[in-house]
C-alpha cells in the first residue's frame, strides 16, 4: 500500500470513527430515554397492541450499544494500527492485509487466509 491509499484509508477512518461516535451517543440518548420510562413506572406497555413494548425496545437498544461500541473499538484499534505503522499487516501471518480488503473492510486485523481459517476453525 502506497502512501496515498494509507492516507485515504486513515482519512476514512478518521471519518468513519466520528460518525461511530455521534451514532454511540444518539443510541446512549435512546436507551436513556428508554431506562426513564421504565423508571417512571407509569407506562404499561406490556399490554399495548399498537407496537413493541418497552422491554423489547430495551433489548433492542441495548444490543445496538454494544454493537456500536464493538464498532468504535474496531475503529479506534484501525486508527492506532495507523499511527504505529502496523495497519495492512496481518496481526496472524505479518502478510500484507489486500488493499481491496481494507477498502470493503476498513478495521480488518487478518489478511484474507488468516480471516478464512479463524472462521473455520470456530
Amino acid at each position: 500500500m502506497d502512501a496515498v491509499e494509507l492516507d485515504q484509508l486513515s482519512e476514512r477512518l478518521v471519518a468513519m470513527r466520528q460518525d461511530a461516535v455521534v451514532f454511540l451517543q444518539q443510541l446512549e440518548r435512546e436507551l436513556e430515554t428508554i431506562r426513564s420510562s421504565r423508571a417512571d413506572g407509569s407506562a404499561d406497555d406490556e399490554h399495548d397492541p399498537e407496537g413493541p413494548t418497552m422491554s423489547h425496545e430495551w433489548s433492542r437498544v441495548t444490543a445496538l450499544v454494544e454493537t456500536a461500541r464493538a464498532d468504535l473499538h474496531g475503529l479506534d484499534e484501525a486508527v492506532r494500527r495507523v499511527e504505529e505503522g502496523t495497519y495492512g499487516v496481518c496481526r496472524r501471518c505479518g502478510g500484507p492485509i489486500a488493499p481491496g480488503r481494507l477498502e470493503a473492510r476498513p478495521t480488518a486485523e487478518l489478511c484474507i487466509d488468516c480471516a478464512q481459517l479463524a472462521a473455520t476453525s470456530r
